[in-house]
């Protein structure tokens, strides 16, 4: 897809990983030190825009990066901020920034990411999204086409979870709707989240399509 791409986390295991893959590779203290608190968090997302080439509200000729993923553990903290709270404060920093009407605004896509990791069978009943047990009003079962991301080359997939997923809520003015969550949270990326169900090794095609490197993925 010729997309030049970064990973910024201190995980030792997605370093390896995203280095095989060929992905540059950041860590958080090579963008801001730890003494940083809430205060510093617009240095943090002016440091990631200038990664991607904007700079003080303006897009710069040429960008190190064309995708950068933050990856947040959970319980990790980072300039003193836990998990959520970076991921909140970060997000509403960069939302902030990239105002409608500014070239930032225009061009920047963000996607937020819930991911469960591994997780049991007995989860299904908490945190699914399959519709596969939903009935109308007169109690009948209801029939759904069957989605692309259960489909794989014309045929079923078998890997397919449909408990504890990996959740997006995504932000990109004027070319594709904003999802309206506001919480980082199961219930309100389900019920408010736009991408829908997308299987993850899907989920970087349709984000390069929305960065104009690649062709639209599915219906």
């Amino acid at each position: 897809m010729g997309m030049k791409a970064a990973i910024i986390t201190n995980n030792a295991s997605l370093k390896s990983f995203g280095g095989k893959l060929g992905i540059t590779m950041l860590q958080w203290d090579g963008l801001i030190d730890n003494e940083h608190t809430l205060a510093d968090l617009q240095l943090l997302a002016s440091e990631l825009l200038k990664l991607l080439g904007f700079q003080e509200e303006k897009m710069l000729n040429t960008s190190q990066f064309d995708l950068i993923f933050v990856h947040v553990g959970a319980d990790e903290k980072v300039m003193y901020l836990k998990d959520i709270e970076l991921i909140n404060g970060l997000v509403s920093e960069l939302m902030h920034i990239a105002q409608p009407g500014t070239d930032i605004g225009s061009r920047l896509h963000t996607s937020v990411i819930m991911s469960y990791g591994a997780a049991l069978e007995d989860d299904n009943s908490k945190f699914s999204v399959s519709d596969a047990n939903q009935k109308n009003n007169f109690g009948v079962p209801q029939l759904y086409p069957r989605q692309s991301y259960t489909m794989k080359g014309g045929k079923p997939r078998a890997d397919v979870r449909h408990h504890c997923p990996m959740l997006v809520s995504q932000w990109q003015n004027a070319v594709t709707r904003k999802d309206m969550v506001k919480f980082f949270s199961f219930r309100d990326f389900n019920e408010n989240g736009g991408i829908l169900t997308i299987p993850a090794d899907r989920f970087l095609h349709e984000v390069a399509f929305k960065l104009w490197k690649a062709p639209k993925y599915g219906a």
